[in-house]
């Protein structure tokens, strides 16, 4: 019966602290798999650019006319999705459900 109380805050931590990183992880190597080049994309440093080329773990990135970085792939965070895209992307979603 001691040891109840110490299963419990063990699971809890698993699920609060655990869980939720697993996720981020699984959704951004979702993310790393699903670039292609012309997507725009935001790196972890905050450098924003259009992807030029994409190796095996390696991006080109174009961040001005004539000027591309050499990135890691793993260091993107996010892909740039402009306001008229994700609204035209639900108006599609919505047709199709309806």
């Amino acid at each position: 019966m001691e040891f109840i109380p110490l299963i419990v805050v063990g699971v809890l931590m698993y699920a609060v602290l655990i869980l939720p990183q697993q996720r981020r992880n699984r959704e951004h190597k979702t993310l790393l798999a699903s670039l292609e080049v012309g997507d725009e994309v935001l790196t972890s440093a905050g450098v924003y650019g259009f992807i030029a080329a994409v190796d095996a773990d390696v991006i080109w990135l174009e961040v001005a006319e004539g000027v591309e970085l050499k990135v890691s792939k793993s260091s993107v965070a996010n892909k740039v999705v402009l306001k008229e895209q994700a609204d035209s992307d639900s108006d599609a979603a919505s047709d199709e459900d309806g």
